[in-house]
């Protein structure tokens, strides 16, 4: 079986980080969502993965996985010129895929399970055409929408229904055999003018396939704004950390809970309360680190709170009195400037400079 992960897209929802750089590489706990995809296909056996990139990120994505072998895993990178929907992508990956079985994983999904028994399942399952990963939402028509029988297969699809009949939302990760092929060359670009999986499935299950689904009992995190980074890194934090020191702490600082700190990091008279994860080569002069708050390489953070935040590689924090709920791009530098005192709540892109006041 191989793979198949999307890792294309515009990331409109992240601006102004995605101006500059791609979505599934913004970091949850100082990791790329799109690293933690990866492992969770190489956990479940699948080594040999097509990439689907874009013209405009592509270039940063392949920077960033290299050739697989970080992953134990082979990557293929195959570019899709247009963002023309998921099952333009699959089509896209067809000369790759061949013949073969496959799951699909959209690179910007995180989720707090590993895939591996419903890979297996269907390995053996040789009378299922698809599977699908479906969890319960609390607002199914902001999603594609699954309808199931009491069999455990999949009826009907539909993408964001105005009314839906079930709440069970495409999770965003698919295995297929390759009769997908047939079905997409059945169907129409939707209103929105791109070719939906939703469609393509509807259309494998017209056509007679059998498509079953597993039911996600994690967590399910989209990424795709703010708060929902801060919400999965909050989630990896908690669930996944696990506390070891590379640095330095000198006699009159402080740590304390599970907290990560890398290579070359220096902590002089701070504190940090875990769980946090610091990454290599950061200095913390006077500072005080809350829970739940990613350090990304090189960060500097002086004379300053911080709590509750994602700061990405090269920002500098100073002599601000308390920076919470958070999410910094690269090289970002944070320092008092001329507006009223308080807490602060940022979403920051690279390369930029903010002046707020610590008065």
């Amino acid at each position: 079986m191989k793979g198949l992960v999307l890792a294309g897209g515009s990331g409109t929802r992240l601006r102004p980080l995605t101006y500059t750089g791609a979505k599934q590489l913004v970091p949850v706990a100082n990791r790329p969502v799109l690293f933690y995809v990866m492992d969770n296909l190489v956990d479940a056996g699948i080594t040999e993965i097509g990439v689907i990139i874009s013209p405009e990120t592509g270039a940063e994505i392949q920077r960033a996985l290299g050739d697989g072998a970080q992953f134990g895993a082979k990557f293929h990178y195959i570019l899709q010129d247009k963002p023309a929907g998921l099952a333009h992508a699959v089509a896209t990956a067809r000369p790759f895929l061949g013949d073969s079985d496959f799951a699909m994983y959209l690179g910007d999904n995180l989720i707090g399970m590993k895939i591996r028994d419903a890979v297996e399942e269907f390995r053996t399952a040789k009378d299922l055409a698809a599977s699908v990963m479906l969890k319960e939402v609390p607002n199914p028509s902001s999603f594609g929408v699954a309808e199931v029988d009491a069999n455990g297969h999949v009826t009907r699809l539909v993408e964001k229904p105005k009314e839906p009949k079930s709440n069970l939302a495409l999770v965003g990760i698919y295995l297929f055999r390759p009769s997908i092929f047939d079905a997409i060359g059945k169907i129409k670009p939707s209103p929105r003018g791109e070719l939906e999986i939703t469609d393509a499935i509807s259309k494998l299950i017209e056509l007679g396939g059998k498509v079953r689904f597993n039911r996600l009992t994690s967590w399910w995190l989209d990424t795709g704004k703010k708060d929902d980074m801060l919400l999965a890194n909050d989630t990896v934090l908690d669930d996944w950390l696990e506390g070891r020191n590379d640095g330095t702490i000198d006699a009159e600082s402080k740590v304390s809970g599970r907290v990560q700190i890398g290579k070359g990091s220096r902590l002089v008279r701070s504190s940090v309360r875990g769980p946090a994860v610091i990454g290599e080569n950061v200095t913390l002069t006077d500072a005080r680190i809350g829970p739940f708050t990613s350090l990304g390489d090189g960060v500097t953070i002086e004379r300053s709170g911080v709590e509750h935040c994602v700061i990405m590689e090269g920002s500098r924090v100073h002599d601000i009195a308390r920076l919470e709920d958070s999410l910094l791009g690269k090289r970002v530098i944070v320092h008092p400037g001329t507006t009223r005192h308080g807490a602060l709540a940022l979403m920051v892109g690279d390369d930029c400079v903010i002046e707020l006041s610590n008065k």
